[in-house]
């Protein structure tokens, strides 16, 4: 039975974990055809057929379930809603997923008092979903995950983004950076991904110095859940016009203590 203080939580987290499986799979079944239809949106920035019929069926599966909440989408927008919202991804790696790369994923979020009380996402690389309610841990599927002990910065993987909204030049002092400290790094090209993968203990840092808030909005609860520190701006910051954010594995804090100072600088 769920306790009355759940407030909703436990059948919201229920249907997101739905939703980012059976929107990821039918996203995945598109006919290559259907992918390659696409609308730029800026340098870079690319919306696909898949991308608009994600979003639909999520917004659609949300608004008869729970019609009091408020939905925010990358392709359909919306607005916050006081009594709770969700922040919808629904392909995270949208470049990515036109050149058949594997590393995208459906994103969605569930926001209530200024705080975010769920995150989901759906894994393209696996077929898993990964899932976090707030105070209640982070899974992979029905397994436990947890973000990685290393404490060995020459041992350390770093994933990096890299945004056209700042500047080239603060990305590369970053991977500069990262040389001189022995971390290795990679690029994805998703954020939502990069997340999951501090989550599990796959990487130890995720940083980008700008992100919008429906690439982060699951991911960063997901990552916090798992035990990383996670460094943003406060949220309405985020919900109004986006920021950098960081996440890592506390047991490689000293190492990656630089990026506190990244995110305030980028704010």
């Amino acid at each position: 039975m769920t306790s009355a203080i759940d407030h909703g939580i436990s059948e919201r987290l229920a249907l997101a974990r739905k939703l980012a499986a059976a929107v990821g799979g039918e996203i995945e079944a598109f006919h290559e055809e259907a992918r390659s239809v696409v609308t730029r949106k800026g340098l870079q920035d690319f919306v696909t057929a898949a991308d608009r019929h994600g979003e639909d069926l999520i917004r659609s599966a949300l608004a008869e379930a729970f019609p009091e909440d408020g939905f925010v989408g990358e392709e359909t927008g919306g607005q916050p809603a006081e009594q709770g919202f969700w922040v919808v991804d629904p392909i995270d790696g949208t470049t990515n997923y036109i050149r058949g790369l594997r590393h995208w994923g459906v994103s969605i979020a569930f926001v209530r008092a200024g705080r975010i009380e769920i995150g989901c996402i759906y894994d393209a690389t696996t077929g898993r979903v990964y899932s976090a309610a707030r105070g209640k841990g982070t899974f992979c599927e029905d397994r436990r995950i947890a973000v990685s002990p290393r404490q060995d910065p020459n041992e350390a993987l770093a994933i990096l983004g890299c945004s056209r909204r700042t500047s080239f030049e603060d990305y590369q002092a970053v991977t500069r950076k990262l040389h001189d400290l022995g971390v290795d790094y990679r690029r994805l090209g998703s954020a939502a991904i990069g997340l999951v993968r501090v989550a599990n203990g796959v990487a130890d840092l995720y940083f980008e110095a700008h992100l919008n808030c429906w690439d982060i909005m699951a991911g960063a609860l997901i990552a916090s859940e798992a035990g990383a520190i996670v460094v943003m701006p406060p949220l309405q910051t985020m919900l109004r016009q986006g920021g950098p954010l960081a996440a890592y594995a506390p047991s490689l804090s000293s190492t990656f203590s630089f990026v506190h100072e990244l995110v305030a600088l980028t704010k």
